[in-house]
């Protein structure tokens, strides 16, 4: 796979310092069921890497001496390790509100029966990929017949109350198909309500709109189609300043499997940990940062923060 980091990290991006932690960002490991072409993580069916028990205690600690507010789990697909409903389950006694980004298929695989269940169970909010409303959309991005297996999984999710605007959150995620920005998040979450009720019967609460970082499994395929320096270019022409104030990476820390600690989540498949100032530890852990403050730290940016600051602004809860 080709790799974009070298291109990405002499920037201009301007300095970024962080304010009130209140989100934690727990990458559970890079094992997927599916091999999406803008998965920034790159997993995959073959990836091995997986938190282990130990380092989940660590995050169950962080979250309990930190009163963090929010525990955003993601992956690869973060269902398919061990400790999954563990950590789900502590964390909800605490009164954690939990979110699991999940790629929908995971509900369908052999093992994982009474997942849903387990997810309205512990009202654990659901942010579901589903990159377009159109089939023939989905499965050139993320394999064949992924799309009728969304719509199975969003069905059921429904008939367990999810999406009808109570407690059981359950909010979709709108990726481009190609080197371009999204469309307006407000336009085009009404045509994907339109759409998907009308096709399927499915309703959900919100559409999240995501640009696509130019880093690794994404960012090799603008290399190999000579899109890289366009697609940066057309991020930098669309900067737009008043995004810095909402960056995900200003109220989140971002955990790896090893238990390892980063701005965000994009920093993290870059290889490039948070800083501490005053420490001699170039690669904080979780358990460094428990007799820490990071209010007024410094984040990390690179070329590839443009990705979060162009046009209406990209995070993890969509147009900023």
């Amino acid at each position: 796979m080709l790799d974009t980091r070298p291109m990405l990290m002499v920037s201009d991006f301007p300095a970024v310092t962080r304010g009130e932690l209140d989100t934690l960002q727990v990458n559970l490991g890079y094992r997927c069921n599916l091999s999406c072409t803008h998965c920034h993580v790159g997993a995959g069916p073959t990836r091995s890497e997986q938190m282990d028990r130990e380092t989940i205690q660590d995050v169950l600690t962080f979250l309990r001496k930190k009163n963090i507010s929010t525990l955003d789990l993601t992956g690869g697909a973060p269902e398919l390790n061990p400790y999954f409903r563990e950590l789900v389950e502590d964390a909800r006694k605490m009164g954690v509100h939990v979110i699991d980004r999940c790629n929908l298929t995971v509900l369908l695989e052999q093992g994982q029966e009474t997942l849903a269940d387990f997810l309205a169970e512990h009202q654990v909010e659901v942010v579901a990929s589903l990159p377009c409303y159109a089939e023939q959309n989905v499965d050139q991005q993320r394999g064949k017949g992924v799309y009728q297996q969304s719509i199975d999984a969003l069905k059921l999710l429904n008939r367990l109350g999810y999406g009808q605007g109570g407690s059981l959150r359950l909010n979709l995620v709108y990726n481009p198909g190609g080197a371009f920005l999204p469309p307006s998040q407000a336009g085009l979450e009404q045509d994907y309500k339109r759409e998907l009720a009308s096709r399927h019967g499915i309703v959900f609460d919100h559409l999240f709109v995501l640009a696509n970082m130019p880093i690794s499994r994404f960012g090799s395929v603008l290399l190999s189609r000579g899109q890289f320096y366009d697609y940066m270019k057309l991020l930098k022409s669309n900067y737009a300043a008043q995004n810095l104030e909402q960056v995900m990476c200003r109220h989140l820390i971002s955990v790896d499997w090893r238990g390892q600690v980063y701005d965000c989540d994009f920093n993290q498949m870059l290889d490039m940990p948070l800083t501490l100032l005053a420490s001699d530890r170039p690669r904080p852990h979780l358990r460094d940062l428990l007799a820490r403050e990071l209010e007024g730290q410094p984040i990390a940016v690179a070329d590839h923060c443009y990705g979060c600051t162009a046009g209406q602004g990209s995070s993890c809860g969509g147009a900023l």
